[in-house]
């Protein structure tokens, strides 16, 4: 089986084993709904079972604070900081026309449309106002280098998941950073 992660726990929450987490997924009912997830710790390949108990979202910190059964207070809160919380991925739920899964999008290769030169491949999804598609390009040197692309329908006006390709028409020096 698969995994979707949909958070990063970033800190403890009070002393009653409360927990910070960065949201990786535009679903709240994934934090605020009780229910299995799936916890993978740092340096571990196979992720375990957990149980959320509750969860609310943090008006102007971007962030959940979610409470886990079993863990009672800070200190066993402090021991899962860093770690990523999951979903199976065949709970990926339906998106609207235009809206696409993080997961779908990484490893995707970005082409200039004008001139359908290869730019790079999307190494993640940072989230900001807009989000932005981080692209990674190997240049002459065999170092890579990361441009930020903004991630609205004027600037990528393609996504074709199926022959896994974005299409972009830059604004002028957009590339050129």
């Amino acid at each position: 089986m698969g995994y979707l992660e949909i958070g990063k726990i970033v800190a403890a929450q009070g002393l009653k084993g409360e927990l910070r987490v960065y949201p990786n997924t535009d679903f709240p009912e994934r934090f605020e709904e009780p229910g299995r997830r799936w916890l993978l710790r740092p340096n571990q390949t196979e992720p375990e079972p957990i149980e959320l108990v509750s969860g609310r979202y943090l008006d102007g910190k971007g962030l959940y604070v979610i409470q886990l059964k079993g863990i009672h207070d800070r200190n066993a809160a402090e021991a899962l900081r860093d770690c990523k919380l999951l979903v199976p991925d065949t709970d990926r739920l339906e998106l609207e026309e235009g809206e696409f899964h993080v997961a779908d999008l990484i490893g995707l290769s970005v082409y200039e449309q004008a001139t359908q030169e290869l730019i790079g491949t999307v190494s993640d999804v940072i989230p900001a106002g807009h989000d932005l598609l981080q692209v990674t390009k190997t240049i002459e040197d065999g170092k890579n280098r990361q441009i930020l692309i903004p991630f609205v329908e004027a600037i990528v006006p393609i996504v074709d998941l199926d022959r896994h390709r974005i299409e972009i028409t830059p604004p002028p020096g957009l590339l050129d950073l």
